[in-house]
């Protein structure tokens, strides 16, 4: 099972998610079986940032003066849940997932979604930096979107 803590530094959030722990971790229970870690108790924790913050830590642990919509950084560089069952911490930025200004709140957490099952699976040890890593990617973020596109709307 995974617990994901979720950390708000940024009062907009709420705005398009109420209650952003029971999101994430609503998300993550209708993720695949392949995903959800059964019989195990595995955990993650979630920065919901802003652009002005994700900047700075992009900035200082990956040296690009940007900002972006995810970072992740995983807890090891080879994921061994039966020794390390805490496998990362993920920073999403509100204001460069929340364009155009007019997305409704179903459209934000679609897109919210999306981006989560992206730094969840670098949380796994997934990359994008060859296309052979970033198509096999690209088929588990589709896979696991398709698992769980329909209960989005229902989620907080």
């Amino acid at each position: 099972m995974i617990n994901i803590d979720v950390v708000s530094e940024c009062k907009f959030w709420n705005k398009k998610i109420k209650r952003t722990d029971i999101f994430f971790n609503a998300l993550a229970r209708a993720f695949p079986r392949k995903y959800r870690f059964i019989g195990k108790k595995v955990s993650l924790t979630i920065l919901l940032s802003n652009n002005k913050n994700i900047k700075k830590i992009n900035k200082k642990f990956r040296k690009k003066n940007r900002t972006t919509d995810i970072l992740s950084f995983p807890s090891e560089k080879k994921l061994n849940i039966k020794k390390t069952p805490y496998i990362g911490d993920i920073i999403v930025s509100y204001e460069f997932l929340n364009k155009p200004k007019t997305l409704r709140a179903f459209e934000f957490k679609n897109k919210l979604t999306k981006i989560f099952i992206h730094g969840f699976l670098h949380l796994l040890g997934y990359d994008h930096t060859k296309l052979k890593d970033f198509k096999k990617m690209l088929i588990e973020e589709k896979k696991i979107y398709k698992t769980i596109e329909t209960k989005i709307a229902k989620l907080v």
